[in-house]
């Protein structure tokens, strides 16, 4: 009777044991499919044949040292973060999104899980937020015979997502610098 509950221990514990180490990888692959897309269309006007190519890939980069991810990153609308790893492993960041109401903030109670960054987001105006995103490396092709553009940055999903210059923005990407 021991051995098999020794034997059932021994299969299930180490499957609640992935499942909770995996929770944070699977979150960062969630973020990494968000900014995934394919696009390939042919049109055919007058003769005249035209094609739009685009594929983007991502995909979650986890590092053997949390302090691999230290550096500032920086987005397409002007916005930016810096990420700092203390000695001992603590997480500190700040960073500004120009024209927000949100506009400059510190990252405080910062942790990252494989690939996840989860922080809070404590802004200069007394707004706080939550911050999730995942380390990445980026792939632009522009044609299916391109070997691509890759980029190492940090995809946050924006919640609630801003808008800028009209437009809604759910996601960011910040290529390290």
């Amino acid at each position: 009777m021991r051995a098999l509950i020794l034997v059932i221990c021994l299969l299930v514990c180490p499957a609640i044991a992935t499942s909770q180490q995996s929770t944070g990888a699977a979150r960062a692959q969630q973020i990494a499919a968000d900014f995934t897309k394919h696009k390939a269309v042919v049109a055919v006007k007058r003769g005249v044949t035209r094609e739009k190519y685009k594929d983007i890939r991502a995909e979650p980069v986890i590092a053997q040292n949390v302090s691999e991810y230290a550096g500032r990153y920086e987005g397409d609308p002007g916005w930016w973060i810096e990420i700092q790893v203390g000695s001992g492993g603590q997480i500190r960041g700040m960073g500004e999104e120009a024209g927000q109401p949100c506009d400059t903030f510190e990252l405080k109670n910062a942790t990252i899980d494989g690939a996840l960054l989860v922080a809070t987001k404590v802004c200069r105006n007394g707004m706080v937020e939550r911050l999730e995103a995942a380390f990445m490396n980026r792939t632009d092709r522009v044609s299916p015979t391109d070997t691509g553009t890759t980029m190492f940055g940090l995809g946050v999903v924006l919640a609630p997502p801003p808008a800028v210059d009209g437009n809604t923005w759910a996601r960011v990407f910040y290529r390290r610098m």
